[in-house]
């Protein structure tokens, strides 16, 4: 912080804290001057939010300070090293102020007009034909696990529960494990990642593949607990993901294609209603 800033920033924070009869003249005055370019305390005013502790309003101005000196210092240097080819900036912000107008007018339009709406359909034939771009990178499974304390009841039932597919059977290891169970799972219809199961285990298994590929039903236990994992359906890494599993990837796909149809598309229907008007002329 500059020497200027300090001595005056103790007297600052009064204004600061929320001081309403402050005189508009006194707003006016400098606190610090970089090239006859000055930073005021209306300025600074404006730049601390009113609702700060004295000491956090004090850290807030010392740091806006510091950083307004360090740019003024910055582009003096700049206006003194560049030649006026280098400075003639007035193209490069037309340019950005151009695309910042359109992306804001493309996204209004996108947002009152276009409907961000996948079907079942466009995700399958999306799915179906690019095949080749949803190979799996990791071992993905689907089955239950359940992690229970070694004193609860029953756990000969749930032997027979987890390893079972009936539905009775689910219903009575779901209502165990809702009463007895640490961490319960139940996936039978959805794929998750093999690592997140793995990370639960007290031993997280170190050949994947091999284990995935000859164990449907797997149980281990710690001092405290026991796991009890069922796999019923599993896809190794190298195969092509399930459609289920990519599902939202390949409408989030869908949905940016869409969109940047739609775009173009209003893009030329302004160009072609323009031209019917003749508010574009050729020469």
């Amino acid at each position: 912080m500059l020497r200027k800033g300090f001595l005056f920033l103790g007297s600052l924070m009064v204004l600061l804290g929320g001081c309403k009869s402050t005189e508009e003249n006194h707003l006016l005055e400098p606190i610090v001057t970089v090239d006859g370019v000055s930073l005021t305390i209306g300025e600074l005013r404006r730049a601390i939010p009113d609702n700060l502790a004295p000491q956090d309003s004090m850290a807030m101005a010392d740091d806006f300070i510091g950083r307004w000196v360090r740019t003024k210092l910055m582009l003096r240097q700049a206006e003194k090293n560049l030649s006026p080819e280098e400075k003639d900036v007035e193209k490069l912000l037309e340019d950005y102020r151009t695309s910042l107008l359109v992306h804001l007018y493309q996204q209004k339009i996108l947002e009152q007009k276009h409907s961000p709406l996948v079907t079942s359909r466009e995700i399958h034939e999306y799915y179906t034909q690019m095949k080749d771009n949803f190979n799996l990178q990791e071992s993905i499974i689907q089955g239950v696990f359940i992690k229970v304390p070694k004193g609860a009841p029953n756990q000969d039932q749930l032997r027979r529960w987890y390893r079972s597919t009936q539905a009775e059977d689910l219903i009575n290891l779901e209502a165990y494990s809702f009463q007895y169970a640490r961490n319960y799972e139940q996936f039978i219809e959805t794929w998750v990642p093999f690592s997140r199961i793995n990370s639960s285990l007290p031993e997280p298994i170190l050949n994947e593949e091999r284990f995935l590929r000859w164990s449907k039903h797997y149980e281990t236990s710690d001092e405290a607990f026991n796991y009890y994992l069922a796999i019923h359906d599993l896809a190794l890494p190298g195969s092509t993901a399930p459609v289920s599993y990519v599902e939202e990837r390949v409408k989030a796909i869908l949905l940016n294609k869409k969109r940047i149809e739609f775009i173009h598309q209003l893009g030329q229907d302004l160009y072609e209603e323009a031209l019917r008007e003749k508010v574009v002329s050729f020469h």
